[in-house]
């Protein structure tokens, strides 16, 4: 089976051995309590498929007392009998449908939603096929009970095509991100000295993805809790690079700068959404233009990277990794399997007791 395109040039051609499924959180009593509680640590399997497929729509909402709740829950995802301990969708549930910080809030992309009420409708429209089985399981990593209503939609075939990647989704972060700037040089030399710093290589950026395997890179977001020890708190300087079957440095697919990679311009200090990309999250203020918050993405649908035998996307920090920030990331691919094993997700320590805390620690040494 070939998966049908979902461009409205083909939407009337009629397609065979295509049967429309769904999994829901419906009350098979017929009531109206259509959601699943999930109590505190608890990790539920929300979908659970054996056969051929591809699943072409996920919607969520959730409701908890908890805040940044959309950072400690967590959503995994399994093809084709992955082990347990493998899954190929790693990540916490707002950061996989859009938006890091534990920020819920309106905002549209093509395959990535936040639809009103506030943002609190989570949609993903990403294809994610399979040939034998598929499983999908949610955690509330939090104290409180967890209230989730979802619809998974996809379409059962009676086989699938051998050229299909799976879909794998991988959240990173690095709090703070290891700079080396002194402030009594950037003052005293101006930044023209920092920027003078040459950086052919990629071993000190923030990684957003490493990968093994063929396949193709479909995008990401960034985001930055931006604390930098520097007056200019500007945190865009930083080139984009992308590695490719392990090619030498510097690499073929070399950026000029954070902002230029995500598809803005000059620093940009308001909120905006395209298909393709945006910048959903600001957080500056007049004075402190880039203080606190933000984040971008840039999705690589018309325009994949494909690779043969391994992949690795980074970003320089500030100029030649010279600024210390919370940097996190969700990247977005698909590949052949196996893939490599992805970093711990350390929900309690990093993700509910840092928000925040080092943001603030590091703010009042600049005031």
């Amino acid at each position: 089976m070939t998966i049908g395109s979902t461009s409205l040039g083909n939407l009337a051609k009629l397609r065979h051995d295509v049967r429309r499924e769904r999994v829901s959180s419906w009350n098979k009593k017929g009531d109206n309590q259509d959601h699943l509680i999930l109590e505190p640590y608890e990790a539920r399997t929300i979908y659970n498929v054996e056969g051929a497929g591809c699943i072409k729509h996920v919607w969520m909402t959730l409701a908890s007392v908890e805040e940044y709740y959309a950072r400690k829950v967590a959503l995994r995802m399994w093809w084709d009998n992955e082990e347990e301990a493998v899954p190929s969708v790693e990540v916490p549930i707002g950061d996989f449908f859009g938006i890091g910080h534990g920020i819920v809030k309106n905002f549209w992309s093509l395959p990535l939603t936040m639809s009103p009420r506030q943002g609190k409708g989570f949609n993903c429209y990403f294809p994610m096929p399979f040939s034998k089985h598929a499983r999908i399981a949610v955690t509330n990593e939090t104290e409180s009970k967890l209230t989730l209503y979802f619809y998974v939609d996809y379409e059962a075939y009676p086989q699938l095509g051998d050229d299909y990647g799976r879909f794998h989704v991988q959240w990173r972060r690095e709090n703070p991100t290891v700079g080396w700037e002194d402030p009594g040089r950037s003052a005293n030399g101006g930044l023209g000295e920092v920027f003078a710093v040459p950086n052919l290589t990629d071993e000190a950026n923030y990684v957003i993805l490493e990968a093994h395997g063929k396949g193709h890179y479909v995008g990401c977001y960034l985001d930055v809790d931006c604390f930098s020890r520097q007056k200019n708190d500007w945190y865009g300087e930083g080139d984009d690079m992308i590695v490719i079957d392990d090619e030498p440095r510097p690499p073929r697919l070399h950026g000029t700068g954070t902002e230029d990679y995500f598809n803005a311009a000059y620093s940009p200090q308001e909120e905006f959404n395209t298909p393709y990309h945006g910048l959903t999250v600001y957080s500056g203020t007049e004075e402190w233009p880039w203080r606190g918050k933000n984040s971008s993405y840039r999705f690589h649908i018309e325009d994949p990277v494909f690779f043969e035998k391994s992949i690795r996307v980074s970003i320089e920090h500030g100029h030649a990794n010279n600024l210390s920030n919370d940097y996190a990331s969700t990247a977005y691919w698909y590949q052949t399997e196996p893939h490599l094993p992805f970093p711990f997700l350390p929900f309690q320590e990093l993700l509910s007791a840092c928000l925040g805390r080092i943001t603030e620690k590091a703010m009042r040494t600049l005031d």
